[in-house]
């Protein structure tokens, strides 16, 4: 059976003075379609170098990354732009919106840039986010900015939602909402959505954990029975 995401003997290498330092050493993994999927791993166990290379903001020196039938890895720069541009969305630990500019007009900057897009407004709404259109986001605060940061990603109707940290900048009960949203989002959608962290306690909420640990992997399981983040502590 053909996986939704497939990492195949993945190697990044980094080059630090005459020392070659992998970090991504022979990543093998996949992710089934409609999955809340956490990779969870310390800090510089080589996360972000996966998501990244998954997103298409990096390449891999080695092996082979697939997506929807697809081989990422294969693609040329032009090919890239498009892949990032149509079928990934992202979003960050510290949101990354354009100051000058309303909750909305953030929302429909990522519109305007993809050709099956959903509604501006309605995305807003379904995050909750309906009173706050007009604001810019020095008048939202932390959890509000973050939630447009996952609208914009969501207007842009990507095959796939990769979220680095995306509650690290937020307090514990504004993160727990986020995390929330994000279950929820692909409960209700059957969107992939793949979310990086180092808090071991958030693999609960998950349909699949990946531990990744000095650039391998050290596990991928399945969880049958996901946890709501409600009843998650930490």
């Amino acid at each position: 059976m053909e996986h939704f995401v497939t990492f195949d003997n993945v190697c990044k290498y980094y080059q630090m003075g005459e020392n070659r330092i992998a970090a991504a050493d022979h990543v093998t993994f996949h992710i089934e379609k409609g999955e809340f999927c956490i990779i969870v791993g310390p800090s510089g166990a080589g996360k972000t170098t996966v998501l990244n290379m998954l997103g298409g903001m990096d390449t891999c020196d080695e092996g082979h990354i697939w997506l929807d039938g697809k081989e990422v890895s294969a693609y040329n720069q032009r090919q890239l732009t498009e892949y990032r541009r149509y079928d990934v969305g992202f979003v960050f630990q510290f949101y990354n919106l354009v100051q000058n500019l309303t909750a909305l007009e953030n929302v429909e900057l990522a519109s305007e840039i993809c050709r099956e897009h959903l509604d501006a407004r309605e995305t807003l709404r379904e995050v909750g986010l309906e009173e706050r259109m007009g604001n810019f986001p020095a008048q939202l605060s932390g959890g509000e900015q973050q939630r447009v940061a996952i609208a914009r990603a969501l207007a842009k109707n990507p095959k796939i939602l990769l979220c680095d940290e995306p509650t690290g900048a937020l307090d514990y009960k504004t993160g727990k909402s986020v995390l929330k949203l994000l279950q929820d989002t692909c409960r209700h959608t059957g969107r992939t959505v793949i979310v990086i962290t180092h808090n071991q306690a958030l693999t609960a909420m998950a349909d699949r954990v990946i531990r990744i640990k000095s650039g391998t992997v050290l596990s991928s399981q399945v969880n049958p029975h996901p946890t709501p983040v409600e009843e998650i502590e930490w």
